[in-house]
């Protein structure tokens, strides 16, 4: 079930751990300027990120309803034709 789609005081495992590093694209930017993503419906707030930026990031911190994640590098890019 993701996580988006659980039901009031329901407690799913969180979608990311603290630690772990995710290839994610940004898909839009907060009120504060940080740059969001959703990892299997769980808002992820990137700060020093812009709308379209396809990013590696690691998980600094896991809430209730969100994540913060730190800017490692550039995504990796996987070849189409393998």
């Amino acid at each position: 079930m993701p996580y988006e789609n659980r039901e009031f005081g329901q407690d799913l495992p969180k979608p990311v751990e603290v630690g772990k590093e995710y290839d994610i694209e940004v898909q839009e930017t907060s009120r504060r300027g940080d740059g969001v993503t959703r990892i299997e419906g769980l808002v992820v707030f990137i700060p020093n990120a812009k709308l379209g930026d396809k990013l590696r990031i690691k998980i600094t911190k896991v809430g209730r309803r969100s994540a913060e994640a730190e800017l490692v590098g550039a995504a990796e890019e996987t070849s189409e034709t393998e």
